[in-house]
């Protein structure tokens, strides 16, 4: 039994002259690159705020006690998993292609 997005993406493919596979691609790419513009923003936020451009530089400022630890773990760690996710979702991108 197909889903309701497949459903939709059957009928907009008819109505479009196009395939239910090249909607659902189109549509899985285009929310991807939704999620990595958010992610992205978060971590320039982040970034931007300890005037660092990666999880990396901030851990350098923490090594060499230009940053206090405790004032700053959460966003480092947040800083960390967003890096992450972006490269996720880059990678996922990329295999699109």
């Amino acid at each position: 039994m197909p889903t309701k997005a497949e459903e939709v993406a059957e009928e907009m493919a008819k109505k479009l002259g196009s395939s239910k596979d090249h909607i659902l691609k189109e549509g899985l790419q285009t929310f991807l690159e939704k999620r990595l513009r958010e992610v992205k923003v978060d971590i320039y936020q982040i970034a931007s705020k300890y005037e660092v451009s990666s999880v990396g530089e901030m851990e350098k400022l923490y090594q060499e006690g230009e940053l206090e630890e405790s004032a700053s773990r959460s966003d480092f760690q947040r800083l960390d998993r967003l890096e992450y996710k972006k490269e996720q979702l880059s990678r996922l991108l990329s295999e699109m292609e």
